[in-house]
């Protein structure tokens, strides 16, 4: 599958939180196992007027994480399950345009680690996240 029919494909089946916070993905590489989301974000998802609340921040990275591991596994891994989630809030995460891009350290069958970073419109870091997953392959 080329990758334009693949970030539709992606596009297409993003689950119903993604939509949410305004996000859809942008680039991907199977190869490189890399992924990129862009969001645009509301202050509906904020504290303190316009901070985006932490486990808002952390869901956009773990989407970019998690599709970067589907991206690259071609439709042999169907699931895919945190076993441990690390973010680091680098800078306030603020409402507006974010772009988070996950990419796979290394997988096995059963286990990937994977990490992601979230940067603001200006192109500045503001958090990053490592996880270790869970993978599921599709049944032969």
């Amino acid at each position: 599958m080329d990758k334009q029919a693949l970030l539709d494909q992606f596009n297409a089946r993003t689950p119903g939180f993604i939509g949410l916070l305004g996000g859809s993905i942008v680039d991907l590489d199977p190869q490189g196992g890399t992924c990129e989301f862009e969001f645009n974000v509301s202050t509906d998802f904020c504290h303190s007027v316009n901070v985006v609340q932490g486990g808002f921040t952390t869901a956009m990275l773990d989407a970019a994480m998690s599709h970067a591991i589907f991206a690259q596994a071609a439709g042999e891994v169907v699931g895919v399950s945190s076993l441990e989630i690390k973010t680091s809030y680098l800078a306030p995460t603020l409402a507006g345009k974010l772009n988070a891009v996950g990419r796979v350290r290394k997988a096995a069958y059963k286990t990937a680690f994977l990490e992601a970073e979230l940067y603001n419109e200006a192109g500045d870091l503001t958090a990053t996240a490592s996880s270790v997953a869970k993978l599921v392959r599709k049944k032969d």
